[in-house]
């Protein structure tokens, strides 16, 4: 680095931070740490709005995907999605808490290595179904279930959910961190087929699937524990 290039234009990171930190609004936070990183680049404040307002053109579709689901969740729930999801998990003998999660685990890892993500998520799908099918899963075997337990589940259900997501899109030929992988290999003189790295996330993929899958039958089997632990707890 030469000594004449300016290191102020690094203020903006200091800002995300901070702001993060105070946990500030995140859209103000963004705003507020562009405005000075083109400040303290010496630009013009027109073409600092200007550049602020085409990058908002060009996502101004991205509040609308991430709203649209949230009104057609709430009628749902509101007609008894949770309810109804609830009772058919509580009719099947076999099921549990963690067989639950491990089938929901291969579906999802299964659909993203296919380019599948909706309509997967925590908000349409872990939120309204898996994590009430997983309470009522547990609560068939072990009777009512303290709410410390239920947060665990919850959580393990989200958790589950990332997992799957994570590891199962890197298949996924035109899944943009492929293509990222595949241009920075071939700026450095590392020439490859995006399906050649693809083919090389299937190891991984299948190890994320076992290693998460066992840890959820191992917490399955620790349940009762759980629950006696936590309601010993409450009752003191």
């Amino acid at each position: 680095m030469t000594a004449d290039v300016s290191l102020w234009p690094l203020i903006g990171v200091a800002v995300v931070i901070v702001g993060f930190v105070l946990r500030f609004n995140p859209v103000l936070v963004v705003a507020v740490a562009g405005i000075a990183t083109g400040l303290a680049a010496k630009l013009p404040l027109d073409l600092i709005l200007a550049k602020l307002g085409t990058g908002f053109v060009k996502t101004r579709n991205l509040p609308l995907t991430l709203l649209l689901p949230l009104p057609i969740i709430g009628l749902l729930e509101r007609h008894g999605l949770r309810e109804r999801a609830q009772a058919w998990i509580a009719s099947i003998r076999s099921a549990t808490a963690g067989r639950l999660l491990v089938v929901y685990l291969f579906i999802r890892e299964l659909a993203a290595a296919r380019g599948r993500t909706a309509p997967f998520c925590h908000a349409p799908m872990v939120r309204p179904l898996v994590a009430p099918m997983t309470e009522a899963a547990a609560e068939k075997t072990h009777g009512p279930i303290p709410q410390a337990v239920r947060d665990k589940w919850k959580a393990l259900a989200s958790a589950t959910d990332n997992v799957g997501l994570f590891f199962g899109e890197d298949i996924f030929v035109a899944f943009g961190s492929i293509v990222l992988m595949q241009t920075f290999l071939a700026e450095n003189g590392v020439v490859t087929d995006p399906l050649h790295i693809a083919l090389w996330g299937i190891p991984t993929a299948v190890a994320a699937f076992v290693i998460h899958a066992a840890r959820l039958i191992r917490l399955d089997h620790r349940l009762p524990r759980d629950i006696a632990r936590a309601r010993a707890e409450e009752a003191k």
